[in-house]
């Protein structure tokens, strides 16, 4: 693997993971719509779910999963021809959008998150998802035209 889409997909995966952080930190702080929270929720995750970490640490976690993702992402995008070289900024969009759909259900697994049949709260969670997704694509097409 090439150190480059390391270091891309790391300053991506931050750059992004803080604004989508910050983002539902807004959201929550404004709306009382326990956005946030979910985000770093970690309750649905065996032996670590019996830990009380500080916001900090929580903010860390998340932060690792972007960047991961964002590598991946970073991958995916060099390493086509298709589709996802084409689309650099929907293909993002729609992983995304996808994944916040997916990760939304685990709100069921805690107290502190919002019910998963609110509505209200999965539509900011689905609307930061999809933000994070366009800009992860903005970047990664802007990025990634210096791997060689």
């Amino acid at each position: 693997m090439k150190t480059t889409y390391i270091v891309q997909g790391t300053w991506i995966g931050i750059i992004t993971g803080v604004f989508l952080a910050i983002f539902f930190k807004i959201i929550q702080s404004i709306t009382g719509h326990k956005v946030y929270t979910l985000l770093l929720n970690v309750d649905y995750i065996p032996i670590v779910k019996e830990y009380v970490f500080p916001e900090v640490i929580e903010v860390f976690f998340h932060l690792i999963v972007s960047v991961i993702l964002c590598i991946i992402l970073v991958i995916l995008y060099d390493k086509s021809s298709g589709f996802i070289r084409h689309h650099a900024v929907l293909f993002p969009f729609l992983v995304n959008s996808i994944i916040g759909l997916l990760l939304y259900p685990t709100t069921s697994f805690s107290d502190r998150t919002p019910s998963v049949t609110n509505i209200i709260s999965l539509s900011w969670w689905l609307v930061g998802h999809a933000v994070y997704g366009f800009f992860v694509g903005i970047l990664i097409s802007r990025k990634s035209k210096n791997i060689k």
